[in-house]
């Protein structure tokens, strides 16, 4: 995955003088909210995929509904200026209450007998809406609730809290279906968005002032402003922000490693439809759980293991890193010992993890500081887009070619750069990220960027 690189962090002064951020009561409240909805958000993608399949059958339908659930990663780019322009604690208790209430349809249909695929796949994208505006609302929220020398620390524990909980409740949501049933586990998911909406509700914004330049200006911090612009307007600069993004990563040597990341994305997608029914003929739905709490694992693994990497050259990394993922990866689809498929399953997306990482550190490193988020956002929606598509594609190549065939196939999703990266000597002629400049990476931009 990439979403490591919609994570930004802030260069600052030193914070001795401050407190911890552990004892900013705001950043705790939200730090815990996040923890909890997260969960949330885990265990109903796992039961929702499971009851899908289960009972469907179709590894079709569980692709479109894990593309469903994947849109948030392609449309976010559009949330972005419409919470900005928001009234924030509104927006993120609201949030936690719809998917509260709209998890609570699921087992009620259950046990009054409607429960159904058609039912699951009317509240799917009321569920995905509603998840929609929590990526872009970290990044609004944060500056205004923490000290500017602390955003580093604060965005890293926000970022390491929802890695670690991928791993946990994906294979918790496995055990607990295999023990409970699926319908149960909306209960519970339900009670998550609770405590998550009430959380949030006690955080007080206060620090309109640093956030943003277009709220410098805002007397109540938690309340949207009015500087007379239309919402044509806003979308039209966002339009030519994004313009901004492209035209700095033209010509660069980002521009492949973007096509890359998509490949492996559509992987990913595939993956994740299928992988339902690759549990299910592994050994049921606590092996499914297994399976994508050792993604987790494998790229949380990744993200730890990177840093050490940073003085080792890219281009030779990343095709020894991405071959022995692919080779990983397609092992885990034919072995005959779900334990070991399980575990080669979680090696193969260590690559991953540390890819996540140095990434974030090249755009922080080779891009001016006022073009990152447009970079970001560009990079993210161009790369993420093939999630849902490799969703929908998993699940219509299944039915025709069968499950383990296409886990297997999903492989050449990562041995793509390995290959391709030893077939284009620029790339495999680029730098270690710690010698990384713009130069190395043929970006031509320059520190000051019209806005």
């Amino acid at each position: 995955m990439t979403a490591a690189e919609s994570v930004e962090t802030t260069e600052a002064e030193p914070t001795a003088e401050k407190p911890s951020i552990w004892r900013n009561r705001d950043f705790l409240r939200f730090f815990a909210g996040q923890f909890v909805t997260n969960a949330g958000d885990s265990l109903y993608s796992v039961a929702v995929l499971w009851l899908v399949f289960e009972l469907s059958g179709s590894t079709f339908l569980t692709g479109v509904a894990n593309a469903i659930l994947l849109l948030p990663w392609l449309l976010q780019m559009f949330a972005g200026p419409l919470v900005d322009r928001l009234p924030l604690r509104p927006v993120l208790v609201g949030s936690q209450v719809v998917q509260g209430i709209v998890v609570l349809v699921l087992p009620l249909a259950a046990a009054t007998g409607h429960l159904s695929v058609g039912v699951i796949f009317a509240v799917l994208p009321i569920l995905m809406l509603a998840t929609l505006p929590m990526a872009p609302m970290q990044a609004t929220l944060v500056p205004r609730i923490v000290d500017d020398g602390q955003l580093s620390q604060a965005n890293s524990a926000l970022h390491t809290v929802t890695l670690g909980l991928d791993m946990i409740f994906d294979a918790l949501g496995g055990a607990f279906i295999a023990v409970f049933g699926a319908t149960a586990l909306f209960l519970l998911d339900a009670a998550t968005f609770g405590v998550a909406a009430l959380l949030f509700a006690g955080i007080v914004i206060s620090r309109g002032g640093e956030a943003t330049a277009d709220r410098s200006e805002t007397a109540d911090a938690d309340a949207p402003t009015d500087d007379g612009q239309s919402l044509r307007a806003v979308f039209a600069s966002y339009v030519d922000d994004l313009r901004a993004g492209v035209d700095a990563l033209r010509g660069s040597a980002f521009v492949p490693l973007i096509a890359m990341t998509a490949v492996a994305n559509l992987a990913t997608g595939v993956t994740l439809a299928i992988l339902p029914a690759f549990g299910d003929g592994l050994g049921g739905p606590a092996l499914y759980g297994l399976m994508l709490g050792a993604l987790g694992i494998g790229r949380l693994v990744g993200s730890v293991v990177a840093p050490y990497l940073e003085g080792v050259a890219y281009g030779r990394l990343k095709p020894v890193m991405h071959t022995l993922g692919a080779c990983s990866w397609l092992a885990a689809a034919v072995v005959p010992s779900p334990a070991l498929t399980v575990v080669l399953f979680g090696l193969a997306w260590v690559p991953a993890g540390v890819d996540g990482v140095l990434t974030a550190t090249l755009n922080q490193t080779v891009f001016p500081g006022d073009l990152l988020g447009r970079v970001s956002s560009v990079k993210g929606t161009a790369s993420g887009a093939t999630l849902p598509l490799g969703s929908l594609l998993g699940g219509v190549v299944a039915e025709l070619l069968g499950v383990t065939t296409t886990m297997a196939l999903a492989a050449l999703g990562f041995g793509f750069t390995g290959i391709y990266f030893l077939v284009r000597p620029r790339l495999f002629g680029l730098p270690a990220v710690a010698d990384a400049d713009r130069a190395a990476f043929g970006v031509t931009v320059s520190d000051r960027t019209e806005e």
